[in-house]
C-alpha cells in the first residue's frame, strides 16, 4: 500500500517505508507522511518488505523492532546483506538498550520509543533522508571521477598521481625518466581529461579515487 503526494513524476521522491505488523499504526504513519508531503509505501512484515520493496530506491525504513516472524534487527541484517546502505530507523515498545546498541552499530540512524513525538519521527525521518541523499550525491561524484580517470593512459596516471602527491614537474621527469617537457604535456592531458581546471580540484579528484 502506498500513499504518494510527489510535485514530479519525472524526479523520483525519497520514498519512507514502514514495516510494522500493527495495521493502525501503518495507516496512521501513511496519513502523517501523506500530509506531510512526504512520500511512503508500508509493509505488513520485514519478508513482505524485502519480497517486494525496491531496496535500491532513495529514502529510509521505519520498522518496528518486535515483529512476528523476523524482527526488525532481521530486515536490518537482510538489507547489509544485500549490499543495500538505506537508512534503518526502529521503533519499539520496550527500552531494550542492548538490542539498541546493537541496531546503532550495524547502521541504523535512529532508534525511537513507542508512544513517540510526532515531529521527533518526521525530524528522523528527514535526518535519515538527508543522509540518504548525501551518500548518494558522493557515490554518484566518485563513480564520475572514476570514469574520467579510467580516459587516461598508464602513463598520465603516473603523472598525476605524483604531480598530486606535491611533486614539481621536474621531479616527476626524474622519478619517471622522462622529459620535462613530456611531463608538462601530459599533466596538461591529465587537466582536460579529468575535467580540472586547478591542481587543487586535481588533488581533490585524486583523493576521491583512493578512498574508494
Amino acid at each position: 500500500m502506498e500513499k504518494n503526494l510527489s510535485k514530479s513524476d519525472s524526479i523520483p521522491e525519497p520514498i519512507v517505508f514502514v514495516v510494522d505488523d500493527d495495521k493502525d499504526l501503518r495507516d496512521a504513519l501513511l496519513d502523517l507522511f501523506l500530509v506531510t508531503n512526504r512520500r511512503a509505501s508500508a509493509f505488513s512484515s520485514g519478508s513482505e518488505f524485502m519480497r517486494t520493496a525496491d531496496t535500491t530506491a532513495a529514502g529510509c525504513v521505519v520498522v518496528d523492532l518486535r515483529m512476528p516472524g523476523g524482527t526488525g534487527l532481521d530486515v536490518q541484517s537482510e538489507l547489509i546483506s544485500l549490499g543495500s546502505k538505506i537508512p534503518v530507523i526502529f521503533l519499539t515498545a520496550h527500552a531494550d538498550v542492548p538490542v539498541s546498541v546493537r541496531a546503532m552499530k550495524a547502521g541504523a540512524t535512529d532508534f525511537l520509543i513507542k508512544p513517540f513525538v510526532t515531529q521527533d519521527l518526521l525530524d528522523a525521518v528527514d535526518q535519515a533522508i538527508l543522509i540518504d541523499s548525501e551518500r548518494r550525491k558522493s557515490e554518484s561524484e566518485c563513480n564520475r571521477v572514476r570514469m574520467l580517470a579510467d580516459t587516461l593512459t598508464p602513463r598520465e596516471r603516473e603523472v598525476m598521481f605524483a604531480v598530486t602527491s606535491g611533486l614539481m614537474n621536474k621531479q616527476v621527469a626524474y622519478q619517471l625518466g622522462i622529459s620535462e617537457m613530456t611531463v608538462k604535456l601530459h599533466r596538461m592531458s591529465v587537466m582536460r581529461k579529468m575535467q580540472s581546471r586547478s591542481l587543487a580540484d586535481l588533488v581533490r579528484k585524486v583523493e576521491k579515487l583512493q578512498s574508494n
